[in-house]
């Protein structure tokens, strides 16, 4: 036999050896796209290549008050919404976590945060020495006054609930009650029984339209808000120049810290202007 007859031979049985030999043996299951399988080195065993490792981001439960527009409420979808829910979002992204929103009553929301059902509140929360001495506030982001509403074609003026010649409702454990119990009540101007507090504003604002109270006073943004398409007006506002911030307990420096930060490039972003425009608090 030709030599090179004789060697194409050889080599087409080593062939067909090979493929032989590759069918008998037990076949690895395909590994996912993601996993794809390497030689172990000394080995003829594949192993998953490793994956890169998914970051999770720290998930924060700002609390608000779910009826608070235009800064926090909820709308009929039961989506968090508002001035402060956009800012928190907002911030949250700049500084890389994620945020949650958990409704919560007005006059709870600050034993809510100390027992660390939430870590923060972010609701126009009016910095005070009395919360001040409890929990920690962020640098100052907004500035309001409190605004009077009362029925159109009212005759009660705003010396009148300086004098004390009106009833008033407010949301129980806010600031409008606290400058009233502290300016009107205790001074002997107002009677305590012409304080009428609820646990909401909108429940004050329903008892103004029916008579049963004279005048309600709020946050002035959200007195506005709230008497829109109603027989109602805004009779005045009392200059209190309260100051709101951020509420945290006063071990978590650090999200103190990245909030203030946040607050910081939201204000010099124009996503600052975008909001304001937005629920005309200007």
């Amino acid at each position: 036999m030709d030599v090179k007859i004789l060697s194409v031979a050889v080599l087409a049985l080593a062939v067909l050896a090979a493929v032989f030999a590759g069918c008998t043996g037990t076949q690895t299951p395909a590994a996912p796209a993601t996993q794809a399988p390497t030689a172990v080195p000394g080995t003829d065993s594949p192993t998953a290549a490793p994956t890169a490792a998914v970051v999770e981001k720290t998930v924060y439960i700002i609390g608000i008050d779910g009826e608070y527009p235009p800064y926090s409420y909820v709308d009929k979808d039961g989506n968090a919404q508002g001035f402060d829910v956009e800012s928190a979002k907002w911030i949250a992204e700049d500084q890389g976590f994620e945020v949650k929103f958990q409704p919560t009553a007005w006059d709870g929301i600050i034993p809510a945060l100390l027992a660390k059902k939430i870590d923060m509140v972010y609701s126009g929360m009016s910095i005070t020495p009395e919360r001040a001495a409890k929990v920690t506030f962020s640098d100052v982001y907004w500035i309001v006054n409190q605004g009077v509403a009362v029925k159109k074609g009212s005759f009660i003026t705003i010396d009148d609930i300086k004098n004390g010649k009106a009833k008033i409702g407010t949301q129980r454990g806010c600031t409008a009650a606290d400058w009233i119990q502290d300016n009107l009540v205790d001074t002997g101007i107002l009677d305590s029984s012409k304080l009428v507090l609820y646990d909401n504003f909108p429940l004050a604002i329903t008892d103004l339209e029916n008579g049963r109270i004279d005048a309600a006073m709020y946050d002035t943004p959200v007195v506005i808000k709230s008497i829109e398409r109603k027989d109602l007006e805004l009779l005045g506002t009392i200059d209190t120049g309260e100051e709101y911030g951020i509420e945290i307990r006063n071990e978590d420096k650090e999200l103190l810290e990245k909030m203030n930060a946040g607050l910081k490039h939201l204000k010099e972003s124009p996503k600052w202007a975008e909001l304001v425009a937005k629920y005309e608090l200007e």
